[in-house]
């Protein structure tokens, strides 16, 4: 049955952390929003955020900024709709006809629901987890990244998970009391394609290791997320005791932000 969600759980959502962020309904500056479905049908939109990406980055090398943009959209996308799962029971709808995006100077993606955030499938959190993250999202966003700039559909299910985890490990660490436990909807997803062939999830202790590399390691500067292919094994730590970094590595800066 359709469920409507209230603006105060949103804002608790947003207020776990900048990625959970979404706002709704008007505002006065919704000056350079526009539909997420523009950012997947548009190649000029898509390339002039890539180009951004680049230069926030300090890097020309397109497919390297095209794997960031898609990590932190992925992330941005994740940790919304399971942060509201876990402290609702429901699942926002994230249509991309509905979700308006804006490139910001700095940090994540904005998003905004100019009209009320409808919600659905109360009771198949996992499948609705999905649909509207994976299936109304990042399928459309995958396709058109690998037209325009080559991205690998590997390293695209390597992102989508690492930017799942992101938002579990945040949770657990920032809402450890959520009335509707986020890891059985993770690790639900993660048993289920297109996620379950990017790695490798192990539950005691919480870890997560998958099949490909992000490239964030070609940025000035930049080097290896703790979850990376190319990461050694004995250096992973459980992501429940390392809130704020990636997990199995040291604090580093995040590729996302």
């Amino acid at each position: 049955m359709p469920h409507t969600l209230t603006a105060d759980a949103l804002a608790r959502v947003s207020a776990i952390g900048g990625y959970f962020a979404v706002s709704c309904g008007p505002r006065t500056d919704a000056e350079g929003f526009r539909p997420l479905t523009d950012l997947y049908r548009d190649p000029a939109a898509l390339a002039e955020y890539v180009t951004s990406m680049g230069r926030r980055l300090g890097t020309d090398q397109r497919r390297v900024a095209a794997s960031t943009l898609h990590i932190g959209t992925a992330a941005r996308l994740w940790s919304i709709a399971l942060g509201t799962a876990a402290l609702t029971g429901w699942v926002p709808d994230l249509a991309p006809e509905r979700l308006w995006w804006r490139a910001p100077a700095s940090g994540p993606i904005d998003l905004w629901m100019p009209r009320t955030v409808r919600a659905a499938n109360g009771d198949e959190v996992p499948d609705a987890l999905q649909e509207t993250v994976a299936a109304h999202n990042l399928l459309p966003l995958d396709g058109a990244l690998q037209r325009h700039f080559g991205l690998s559909p590997q390293v695209m299910r390597g992102n989508a998970t690492s930017a799942l985890m992101g938002a579990l490990r945040v949770l657990l660490a920032q809402a450890p009391n959520a009335p509707h436990p986020p890891l059985p909807f993770v690790t639900a997803l993660l048993r289920r394609e297109p996620l379950a062939s990017a790695g490798a999830l192990t539950l005691s202790p919480l870890t997560y290791r998958r099949r490909s590399c992000c490239l964030y390691y070609r940025v000035p500067g930049g080097g290896y997320c703790g979850d990376c292919v190319l990461t050694r094994t004995d250096i992973r730590t459980d992501i429940r005791t390392a809130p704020g970094t990636a997990p199995g590595t040291a604090p580093r800066t995040d590729p996302h932000a």
